[in-house]
């Protein structure tokens, strides 16, 4: 029989240890909804930023702050937030899943799955909006992080921590530039994240069966927020991606964080801030656009050894109009960054790949970002493509060019062919200061016939591997070009060219 009073005195028991408190919130009501965006009154004491709860379990981010009511853009659809519903602050602004149980999958700005992998049990969150690192909590970059890109690597070195931006007309190749970063990345224990802003969903699909055919998803996680999800989510996915980003720093990690592209999350913001009825400003812009994307790109850091010395390294990539980087969102970004990979549209056109222009890109960071041996074998590399450059219009319009213009002409075509290369076929730092260092240093000839110098890109890396691995592992070990490497890469490419001319002697036989 139940004992009843060894119950109470049980519950009692329990009881006993319960503390009161009185959970105060502010709460309001919508005064309006519609396209995404809420207008409540009664929440006086609310944040900006702070997340704002519906009883119908909705959310909104709170962006305005008025006198007598405040704006707020719904993290669901219209019908989730009717006219008279109560809403409820949280005290809080909007977190999102962060660890290493990220990478390998597809994620929404809120962290939830769009893969078919089931539930991330993520072991962290992490608000989406946090203070940038410090000056005293940061240090110098030095470190490179290689895009397996020669044209980039040896021209436009990134460094760990740093934040180069892409930027390009469309279908210049931007996407396949910051892709390659991340095939690159392999081995390195670098963890990515890819940030897809106002894309197609089958454009992120193709990137994503990229990734994955190449293994590269293992180490990297995609942000989704498609053209056709909301403004609010393409408003909140770079930042999502970022705080993912940050756990990996945070920890002692290096990551690499892709947004592609802030073009279109500017424009987001556009649209949920005239919605909001905010000032329009130079192209209809609010005032507060520059602080939307530095306080994204701030984030991005080499933190010093006391801060457990991880890395953020930041790819913002631009969308420009007919080459037009001094439109308003491209300059803001230029002047946010560490430096910009110009795409060229007429470079492109010729079949160069990746089309990057030596004259309008460039690394604030520069050579210390490289590691000895490239700075050694590319250092003129820019100067010269840019004299190239132009004595290519000149020479349209000369006719008779005396012997050392023809002779650079013909040494510009060569490092140009050098420099072209596939998507999704990054090569490795031994490899890129190899082949730049037959050209740089004079052993390829400047007549060397263009079908022989595409032949030296594809066939001499598995013959260098093959006969001298001791220079190939040096290079990889020290990251320096020694007298005794120097003097076996030139003995290397010597046999290479006696063996090529041999082989198609034969052949012409």
């Amino acid at each position: 029989m139940l004992d009843w009073k060894s119950v109470a005195q049980e519950l009692q028991g329990r009881l006993s240890a319960y503390e009161k408190r009185a959970d105060v919130r502010g709460a309001g009501r919508v005064l309006s909804s519609g396209d995404g965006v809420v207008h409540l009154d009664g929440l006086g004491g609310c944040q900006l930023g702070e997340l704002l709860e519906f009883e119908s379990g909705a959310f909104a981010i709170v962006m305005n702050l008025e006198e007598e009511s405040v704006g707020a853009v719904l993290l669901g659809n219209d019908a989730q937030a009717a006219v008279g519903m109560r809403a409820f602050g949280t005290g809080q602004v909007l977190s999102v899943p962060a660890g290493q149980e990220l990478l390998g999958r597809v994620v929404s700005p809120l962290g939830q799955p769009l893969d078919t992998l089931g539930r991330i049990h993520a072991g962290a969150l992490r608000p989406i909006e946090a203070p940038a690192p410090g000056i005293l909590d940061r240090r110098p970059v030095s470190k490179p992080m290689e895009t397996g890109l020669m044209a980039i690597d040896a021209m436009v070195p990134i460094g760990r921590g740093q934040r180069e931006l892409i930027i390009g007309d469309r279908q210049t190749g931007k996407t396949s530039v910051a892709v390659d970063a991340i095939l690159n990345q392999a081995g390195k224990n670098m963890a990515c994240i890819y940030v897809a802003i106002g894309q197609k969903a089958s454009s992120v699909a193709q990137i994503i069966e990229k990734l994955s055919s190449a293994g590269a998803m293992a180490y990297t996680a995609v942000v989704c927020a498609t053209a056709s999800d909301s403004a609010t989510m393409q408003y909140i996915a770079p930042y999502a991606g970022c705080a993912m980003a940050e756990w990996f720093m945070e920890n002692g990690r290096d990551a690499l964080v892709v947004y592609d592209d802030l073009t279109k999350h500017a424009v987001s913001y556009r649209a949920m801030s005239l919605l909001l009825r905010r000032p329009p400003g130079r192209e209809a812009y609010p005032g507060d656009v520059f602080y939307l994307h530095s306080r994204l790109l701030e984030r991005a850091a080499s933190l010093s050894e006391k801060r457990g010395g991880g890395t953020m390294t930041a790819l913002p990539i631009i969308e420009t109009q007919a080459g037009d980087i001094s439109a308003y969102i491209p300059t803001n970004v230029i002047s946010i960054t560490d430096g910009q990979i110009f795409l060229d549209t007429e470079l492109f056109r010729e079949g160069m790949r990746p089309a990057v222009s030596g004259g309008l890109s460039v690394s604030r960071v520069g050579g210390a970002a490289q590691v000895k041996a490239m700075r050694k074998v590319s250092g003129q590399l820019r100067l010269e493509l840019a004299q190239y450059r132009e004595l290519q219009v000149f020479a349209q319009f000369s006719s008779d060019m005396d012997e050392s213009t023809q002779d650079m002409l013909r040494y510009g075509g060569v490092l140009s062919e050098l420099l072209r290369q596939k998507n999704d076929a990054p090569l490795s730092m031994p490899v890129q200061v190899a082949l730049l260092y037959a050209a740089t240093r004079g052993i390829l000839a400047h007549d060397t016939p263009l079908d022989e110098i595409r032949d030296f890109k594809r066939l001499f890396p598995a013959f260098l591997t093959g006969t001298h691995p001791h220079v190939v592992h040096e290079l990889q070990k020290s990251g320096e070009l020694s007298v005794e490497s120097e003097e076996e890469l030139t003995q290397a490419i010597r046999e290479w060219e006696a063996e090529y001319k041999q082989s198609r002697g034969s052949e012409g036989a």
